[in-house]
Order: structure tokens, then C-alpha cells, then sequence
């Protein structure tokens, strides 16, 4: 079960604020983005309501997220970050350390484009 929590903007859309363990070969290209695998990191994603938000993790290979309350909503400085991305996935290290900037979720889940195992050839 992932910490977060959710905001509804008022268009209707929410924002979901995750804060989830770094998958196992996980490697994050970015330069700054420091972290081991199974660090916590924070995962923002901007969808038309809480169930399609984590139907985009999930269809990223990322299954067992839950969310379950709202402990943790985004915060405005998230919402922000999360609206003005293309592609409204969004993760960092978490507890924010430094000035370390939002990175896409590609760079998150490495080459492979998802967390799950390797995908079998069409």
C-alpha cells in the first residue's frame, strides 16, 4: 500500500501523490537523480479521476499500488509541477532532498519502459 493522497483541481481532473519504493532495477539516468533501489520516491500523476491515476501506474508495470485515504495530498508546488509536464507523471526522490527537480517517469523505470518483467515479443 502506497502513502499519498489526492486532489480534485476545479475541472473536474485530480492529482495523485504517491510515495512509493524505487523499483529493484529501476535506474535512473538523469543526472541528480540519486537514490538506491528501493529508496522511497515520490510519483505525482494527473488523470480525470483517482482510478484512472492509478490505472496509469499500473498499466506502467507498477501493480500493487493502492491508495487508501488521503494522509498525504500533493502539494500545491506539486500540483504545479504535475500540470505544466506534457505526459502528467512526474517522480523524485522523497523526503526531497536538496534542489533535486521533477524527473519524467521514463527516467524512473529505466529502458525496459516499465517496472514489471520483461514484456514477450509480439
Amino acid at each position: 500500500m502506497a502513502d499519498g493522497g489526492f486532489c480534485r483541481l476545479p475541472n473536474g481532473t485530480v492529482v495523485v501523490a504517491l510515495t512509493l519504493t524505487r523499483p529493484a532495477d529501476g535506474t535512473a539516468p538523469c543526472g541528480g537523480a540519486a537514490g538506491a533501489p528501493g529508496a522511497p520516491v515520490r510519483v505525482l500523476v494527473h488523470a480525470a479521476n483517482r482510478a484512472r491515476a492509478l490505472t496509469r501506474l499500473r498499466n506502467l508495470g507498477l501493480r500493487a499500488v493502492y491508495l487508501r485515504g488521503n494522509a498525504r495530498p500533493p502539494t500545491p508546488d506539486e500540483i504545479t509541477a504535475v500540470l505544466h509536464h506534457p505526459d502528467g507523471l512526474l517522480w523524485r526522490t522523497a523526503p526531497q532532498s536538496g534542489q533535486e527537480l521533477w524527473h519524467p517517469i521514463r527516467a524512473l523505470l529505466g529502458p525496459a519502459g516499465h517496472a514489471g518483467p520483461a514484456r514477450p515479443a509480439a
